[in-house]
This record gives C-alpha cells, structure tokens and sequence, in this order.
C-alpha cells in the first residue's frame, strides 16, 4: 500500500501578478494538478489589489484543499515600497493558509532555483524548462510566475523527501513562538 497523496500549493507571491503551483504527491512520485496566475493589473488601488489576492488565494484553498503551503520567502530589494507591499502580499496569503490549519513553509528564491536547476542563479526560464523535463510535460504555463510558483512546491517537495529544517508554522500560535520579534 502506498502513501497517502499530499497536496502542495506553492506561491509566487506579487502585487501585480502571483503565481500559483499545485502539486499532488503520491507514492512519492508528484503530479501537476494545475497551476496559474492571479493578475491585478487592473486595480490601480493597492488595497484593492490586496482584496483581490485575498479572495482569489482563498479560492484556490477551498477548492484545492491543499495539505501544506510553500511560499518564495522575501528577497530583499533596493525599492523598500515595493518590498513592503510585496510583504503584506505574503501576509495574506500566509494568514488564509494558518487560519485553516495548513502549516506554511518558506524558501528563499536561490533555494527553490537551486533545488530546481541545481544552480542558486538560474534564470526563471530555465527553472521552466527543467520542470517541463522533470514532469515530462510538452507544455507548461508560459507566464513565468506560474512556473516559480511550482518550481516552490516541487521544492517543499524534495525537501520533504531530504529535511534539513526549513521554516515553517503550525498556526498563528507557532509563527508568534518563531518569531517573537516580528509580532507586536
């Protein structure tokens, strides 16, 4: 008898455009169960970009169930705006996840690509184009996003199969044990 299937949802998280990636993992072989973009290129208003990937990221919860959350952690960048506004991005979609339960793992974006390519530098196409191999797909999503996106969850992936202790939060209660300073 085999394993129970695991879903994995990873995240490329954006204000603009977010990815999304979801794998499913049974007998330890992973499968692609869809993947996408939410753009919010329409919403001239932050808030209302921030609405928009609340509920679109909550759909893909309720209508996927996913077991864990994989999610690109910040990188940091010279424009602090953009970086704060990416984090409260990141907020959101970590908060939808602890509040049903679904624990949530970060990886830094050298990490995934290194996971990926084998090299901490690859380029996002060609993350692409190793998972096209990997899955042994003829096609995947052409926005880029998508494919980082599930390049996270087929990182979470592999590093469930070799641990070597990563990030991650039970609930709102565990995330304010790890992190003490980030809650006031």
């Amino acid at each position: 008898m085999g394993k129970i299937a695991k879903r994995i949802l990873g995240i490329d998280p954006g204000t603009i455009v977010m990815g999304y990636g979801l794998i499913e993992v049974e007998n330890d072989k992973p499968r692609i169960v869809q993947t996408g973009v939410v753009k919010t290129k329409g919403y001239n208003d932050h808030y209302l970009r921030l609405k928009h990937i609340f509920t679109r990221t909550r759909h893909l919860i309720e209508d996927y169930l996913p077991d864990e959350l994989a999610i690109e952690s910040p990188f940091y960048g010279k424009d602090i705006q953009a970086m704060l506004k990416l984090g409260r991005a990141q907020g959101i979609i970590m908060g939808l996840a602890l509040e049903k339960d679904i624990p949530v793992f970060e990886y830094a974006p050298l990490r995934v690509k290194q996971a990926i390519t084998g090299m901490g530098r690859a380029s996002k196409e060609q993350v692409a184009y190793f998972l096209k191999n990997m899955f042994k797909e003829n096609e995947l999503p052409k926005e880029l996003d998508a494919t980082d996106a599930l390049a996270v969850a087929v990182c979470h992936y592999l590093q469930l199969k070799n641990p070597v202790a990563g990030k991650s939060y039970k609930g709102w209660g565990d995330f304010i044990k790890k992190n003490p300073g980030r809650v006031k």
